[in-house]
């Protein structure tokens, strides 16, 4: 634990941005961004229809009729337009256009949240596909040593100096290297597979961002998933006063004007009327719900409030492991690292004794493909720590 506060600390020094400036979006497909954008657009218009609710429609009416019940045609026609519109709802209007913004927000971050991570899955693969790239041409040094190293078990095994189990064991050994080859092969395929379902990059010509280390208090400030809680909370405390102004005092303008014209054989010519009315109600629901339903909507809101809490420690815990992680990792690559002077500095001395006449070419050829297993090994290393990262970056956006 004393490591990873080091750690940490460390980071807090060295850490501004978690990525390059690279515009991290060109990862996806261009159908995937218009599908995002349209995503983006039906937010906005549902916002706009939820904004302005309130707004009561003029109601626009016409109509026309005929009729011979005498014998004798008459015509009847109607023509109005009404209005009935919510001028004061006891604070309704003004948190039901709040509510509406909040709610646009929310859902913006919903997207956000689904954009981010389609973006995380194509970077990972990205990733993936170099790492194995790495692991491949590893691979085929070991298939290098274990030709090698049957070569040298076939002539001790003619000279007599080692038995067939020895022979049997090399060769059992180069076929499992050569196998885990062909493995590789087939997971890269599948990797390639993968990317090109959600990018329209080319994989081999792709640029694979360089994530940098950031510390916990970066990671937490802008972090859309507590961003996304955040505006449920706000969304949540508009609801609940949308609710409660359900139940308290409406008051309603109305107005209208209607056009009435009749044509009958009855009546000397047409008999045409218009006139209009202008007013106002005032509306008190009474509800043997309104309780319950308030106190629904403050159960929501106050469980909103908890819940980013929790939210809060599974991130913070999440980062913490991550850390441990790298920490982790850290540890292997420079192992890795050390393992790879050693070998460079027997390479130095066993080329001195192959010039002697001491060591076999073999020999050379084992620790040069030794010291070049390392050298992948840190590299290899180095791609865990950024796929590390990557699960930070998920929820991490630097605006």
């Amino acid at each position: 634990m004393k490591a990873l506060t080091l750690l940490i600390a460390l980071l807090a020094l060295c850490s501004t941005l978690l990525f390059s400036e690279e515009p991290l979006d060109v990862y996806i497909s261009e159908n995937k961004k218009e599908q995002f954008k349209y995503d983006y657009e039906k937010n906005e218009a549902d916002s706009s229809i939820l904004r302005d609710s309130w707004i009561a429609p003029l109601n626009l009416n016409y109509s026309y009729s005929k009729s011979n019940p005498y014998k004798d045609q008459q015509t009847t026609e109607n023509a109005s337009i009404k209005m009935d519109q919510p001028i004061f709802q006891s604070g309704g209007i003004y948190y039901g256009i709040k509510f509406a913004e909040a709610s646009r927000i929310y859902v913006d971050y919903s997207v956000d949240v689904a954009k981010r991570k389609l973006v995380k899955d194509a970077i990972s693969l990205l990733m993936q596909i170099k790492q194995i790239d790495l692991k491949i041409s590893k691979q085929k040094l070991q298939i290098e040593n274990s030709e090698i190293n049957l070569a040298q078990k076939r002539e001790d095994y003619l000279n007599g100096q080692l038995d067939s189990g020895f022979l049997d064991s090399a060769i059992i050994d180069r076929n499992i290297v050569i196998q885990t080859f062909f493995d590789l092969q087939t997971n890269k395929e599948r990797l390639i597979s993968k990317f090109n379902a959600i990018s329209d990059m080319k994989h081999d010509e792709a640029f694979v961002p360089t994530l940098k280390l950031l510390t916990q208090e970066q990671f937490l400030q802008k972090n859309i998933v507590l961003g996304m809680s955040e505006r449920e909370i706000e969304k949540n405390g508009y609801a609940q006063d949308v609710t409660v102004a359900k139940y308290l005092p409406k008051v309603n303008l109305t107005a209208g004007y209607s056009w009435d014209k009749s044509d009958s054989p009855f009546k000397f010519g047409a008999n045409e009327k218009d006139y209009y009315n202008v007013g106002f109600k005032v509306a008190l629901p009474i509800d043997i719900n309104s309780y319950r339903d308030v106190e629904s909507s403050k159960i929501e809101y106050l469980k909103s409030q908890l819940v980013i809490e929790d939210r809060k420690r599974e991130l913070i815990a999440i980062f913490e492991q991550v850390m441990q992680n790298i920490e982790n990792i850290q540890k292997k690559k420079q192992l890795s690292v050390e393992n790879r002077d050693i070998y460079e500095r027997l390479l130095g001395d066993t080329n001195d004794l192959y010039a002697a006449g001491y060591k076999t070419k073999y020999d050379v050829e084992l620790l040069e493909n030794s010291v070049e297993i390392q050298k992948s090994d840190v590299e290899i290393y180095e791609i865990d720590k950024q796929l590390e990262l990557l699960t930070l970056y998920e929820m991490y956006k630097d605006d």
